[in-house]
């Protein structure tokens, strides 16, 4: 409370025995009595004497009395901020530190030896943002081997009676804005932090990939062994970490472990993929393959699970032989670098037919979609789509906003042909229009959203099928009611050519959609050369039987002399890089589909001798398309990944904005450079 206050609470009984004089005043003209009014006024001028002398002695003493109870109450009250267990100090606003307590003075000598600056003590710590009078702030430092939360406060000091005022034997000590600090110790707190932290559980789904395939080559005998010695790697790689491991199946694990091994499986986990792929059956050229699923939910082992069995499916997805981490939204990749393996058998072929076929029954609105910048293979598998829509008798459009030259040849025979109707391609708009949420989206050759023709379709149509060759990716398409994605697939229209054979006996492929589909694995495998195994011959086999002309479609896929040299050109301007990655400049001038010409170049490279990779930049639309090829020495998925892309081992690419393809070219070699360091190449 201040003097002046007090003053005038002293003033208050006077400033009453004045009213009363005129409560007098009044009272005398009502009773016009001088003896009366004599007597009143008389009392009155006595009392207001009595007071005005009682408040001159009384004053005096009372506010010493005052200043002495708030000099004892501010000399405990600083005692006490001294003798805090909490170190303490008041800082001026440059830094210098004005007051400290006596724990704060220990920790200025253990840390600077009697620094009179918080900047020397905490560097940086006027840059940091400070407090307002409404607001603090908080950070965390490590001083010596400790480790501290520090509260900044701002405070307003005021020229108080310098008998009040703790900072009364600072000179220069005016109204101005201070900071007071708490250092709040959390060594042994960020101790236990830590300890529950590397307690918390994470969840693995462990997989065989080949199973079948390799094991049952063998007789009983060598099974069992090959599946003991298969056993026995998992279990002893599971015991350096201390996990707890179940087998669920004959080729399915769930094992649990605690998280600080974590970064020791990031480390070492391509190991035992290594060191399982040794095992060898004698009997096949396949190494036996693994891969694991974890996942990561603090203490939610629920979503744990979830996220576990989402990393498994992305590493099953992406062809196995690799270790999937999802943290969240967070996905790490390790390993991949095994081609994937062609499995022998048809069924699930057969089950995703007959599951898409009762999707397709159970609406009559169908919309068939592929990828931006559309491809022969994309437009091949939607037009098988397309016809298995129409033999169940549904109403089916395929999606297409721009027809490039690579599209033209075959595309161009579906236009004012009485066999197709008019609306069988349709634009962005038009498909919005058409969409309902009683229709079906059925995407074809692709499985990120981002990169489909109408990405604005997923919004609209609840109902998805996905049909796709390429591994999968973070941001596939997710809440598919149907997927059916087989990397060791050479393409989509393979599949969908798969698929057909199992529709119904009802379905006869037209001469003209079978050479769609057939054209399709033709551009997809480089003429048969890469990425085809005995599924796609025989798909290529049954295309056959239903009317293809391979010398019409040989002539349509013909290149112009514009792109011949444009080829040429940018096959001359290779660099090659690390004694074995070709990096081409394919030029978009002039050329309609500058991304299927760039894809043609890195093809042609892995012609040259000694070539082990092509990458091939192209700027397109304001982007930089990257065309990433390999025979069998680099898995250029791994690389397109790492900048943004996606694809196959031997087939794949990325897309880049806001850069120069120097910029872009820079990044892919940085990225070889740095996998080379590590062992990854």
């Amino acid at each position: 409370m201040k003097l002046t206050r007090f003053r005038f609470y002293m003033l208050l009984p006077i400033i009453g025995t004045l009213l009363l004089f005129a409560a007098d005043a009044l009272a005398a003209a009502l009773v016009k009595n001088e003896a009366v009014t004599l007597i009143v006024f008389s009392s009155t001028a006595i009392y207001l004497a009595f007071l005005c002398i009682a408040s001159v002695i009384i004053y005096g003493r009372m506010k010493r009395d005052i200043v002495k109870a708030a000099v004892g109450f501010n000399e405990i009250l600083e005692q006490i901020l001294k003798m805090l267990a909490v170190p303490y100090a008041i800082m001026d606003m440059k830094g210098g530190i004005l007051w400290a307590n006596y724990e704060m003075h220990d920790l200025i000598d253990i840390v600077k030896k009697g620094s009179n600056e918080m900047t020397d003590l905490v560097p940086g710590i006027l840059k940091m943002k400070l407090p307002t009078l409404s607001d603090d702030v908080v950070f965390r430092t490590k001083l010596g081997e400790r480790s501290y939360k520090v509260v900044m406060s701002a405070m307003e000091s005021e020229p108080f009676d310098d008998t009040l005022n703790i900072l009364a034997d600072v000179d220069g000590i005016e109204k101005q804005n201070l900071i007071s600090l708490y250092f709040y110790d959390e060594t042994e707190l960020e101790v236990y932090r830590l300890e529950n932290y590397n307690q918390q559980m994470i969840i693995g789904l462990l997989y065989i990939d080949n199973y079948d395939e390799v094991l049952d080559v063998v007789d009983e005998v060598k099974r069992s062994l090959l599946s003991a010695l298969v056993d026995r790697k998992i279990n002893k790689y599971m015991t350096h970490m201390n996990a707890v491991i179940k087998k669920l199946e004959k080729d399915k694990y769930l094992f649990v472990f605690q998280k600080k091994y974590l970064e020791e499986v990031k480390q070492t986990s391509k190991v035992l993929l290594e060191e399982v792929k040794k095992i060898n059956s004698g009997k096949t050229e396949s190494d036996i393959t693994i891969s694991m699923g974890l996942g990561i939910a603090e203490s939610d082992y629920a979503k744990s699970y979830e996220y576990a069995r989402a990393a498994i499916d992305l590493a099953l997805g992406r062809g196995g032989d690799q270790v999937v981490i999802k943290n969240g939204d967070d996905i790490t990749y390790i390993g991949g670098k095994s081609a994937s393996i062609e499995k022998s058998t048809r069924v699930t072929a057969r089950v995703k037919a007959h599951a898409l076929r009762e999707l397709i029954e159970a609406h009559e609105n169908i919309l068939i979609m592929g990828h931006s910048i559309g491809d022969v293979d994309s437009l091949g598998s939607a037009v098988g789509v397309y016809r298995i829509a129409r033999v169940l008798g549904k109403n089916a459009h395929i999606v297409i906003n721009e027809i490039n030259s690579s599209l033209r040849p075959m595309i161009s025979r579906f236009f004012d042909n009485p066999d197709y109707p008019a609306d069988m391609f349709v634009g962005n708009l038009a498909a919005q229009e058409l969409a309902d949420k009683e229709s079906i989206l059925v995407v074809v050759d692709v499985n990120r959203p981002a990169h489909t023709e109408c990405p604005e379709l997923f919004d609209m149509i609840p109902t998805v099928i996905v049909l796709d060759h390429h591994r999968v990716a973070g941001d596939s398409v997710k809440h598919a009611v149907l997927s059916y994605i087989e990397p060791y697939a050479s393409s989509a229209s393979e599949m969908v050519a798969e698929i057909l054979q199992y529709i119904g006996e009802e379905l006869k492929l037209k001469p003209l959609e079978a050479e769609a589909l057939y054209a399709g694995i033709m551009i997809d495998t480089n003429n048969f050369l890469t990425k085809t195994g005995v599924r796609t011959f025989e798909a290529a086999a049954y295309l056959r039987k239903n009317g293809v002309d391979v010398t019409r479609i040989r002539k349509a896929f013909r290149a112009d002399m514009t792109e011949y040299v444009t080829k040429a050109a940018a096959i001359t301007s290779t660099e090659i890089f690390m004694d074995g990655y070709a990096f081409a400049k394919c030029s978009s001038e002039g050329i309609e589909a500058p991304t299927v010409l760039g894809a043609q170049v890195a093809n042609e490279l892995l012609e040259i001798t000694g070539i082990k990779a092509s990458f091939v930049f192209t700027e397109y639309r304001d982007k930089i398309f990257i065309s990433a090829r390999s025979i069998d020495e680099l898995n250029v998925q791994v690389v397109m990944e790492k900048i943004g892309g996606g694809g196959h081992m031997n087939v794949a690419g990325a897309q880049l904005e806001n850069c120069t393809i120097e910029q872009a070219m820079d990044k892919v070699k940085n990225v070889l450079a740095e996998m080379s360091v590590g062992g990854d190449l």
